[in-house]
């Protein structure tokens, strides 16, 4: 019979091993946000495995962006607004607006009437899939929740907590199949907060 402490080992790798398997990769390195592109200093911050932004009122979007550009990939977050208030979003697929914060691109949309939306970002300005009600019961507004956002040629699908609210096939020639990924923090007349954590993708070939 297997000690304990031999059976929490075997747990371990047989856990570190499904996790290799999955072939995700972390997007932080725990310790910072290199390997992000930070527009507005000190609005960011990595802490105890939490990406968060803070901000006591914001004239404009804000975006951590990557510095790698991604095609085909999934990707999976966790996020909470805190408090509930607010508006945010996970981009992809997106390249910046010259002389702006902004940028330009898919947008798994948080906050507000959104959650759950597919949203074009400063391109077509336009919600590209409503979430469907009956798909956003496991929402929980202040607390954390898990998005699965799936990118594979012309074909777009987000997860919220296990559930798909979006199955999108892009069908208008010229948008962008590559493009950095970014976290967002919405523009606000009033004190919001966004955090993200367990950011990962798996590239596709």
């Amino acid at each position: 019979m297997k000690t304990p402490l031999l059976l929490l080992a075997a747990l371990f790798a047989a856990f570190a091993a499904g996790d290799a398997e999955d072939g995700f990769t972390p997007m932080f390195n725990g310790k910072d946000l290199s390997g992000w592109i930070v527009d507005t200093p000190g609005l960011w911050q990595f802490k105890d495995g939490v990406i968060g932004a803070k901000s006591p009122g914001l004239k404009y979007n804000d975006f951590l962006r990557t510095e790698k550009h991604f095609g085909d990939f999934v990707l999976k977050a966790s996020f909470r607004l805190v408090g509930g208030y607010g508006n945010s979003g996970i981009q992809f697929r997106s390249k910046p607006v010259p002389d702006s914060h902004e940028v330009s691109g898919y947008q798994a949309d948080i906050g507000q009437q959104y959650w759950g939306c597919l949203y074009d970002e400063s391109r077509r300005k336009k919600v590209l899939v409503q979430a469907a009600p009956e798909n956003l019961k496991t929402l929980n507004k202040d607390g954390w929740n898990d998005y699965t956002v799936t990118a594979k040629g012309n074909r777009i699908t987000i997860e919220l907590n296990g559930v798909k609210t979006v199955d999108y096939t892009e069908t208008e020639p010229g948008i962008e199949t590559t493009g950095f990924v970014a976290l967002q923090i919405h523009s606000s007349p009033e004190p919001s907060e966004v955090q993200f954590k367990n950011v990962r993708i798996k590239e596709l070939r």
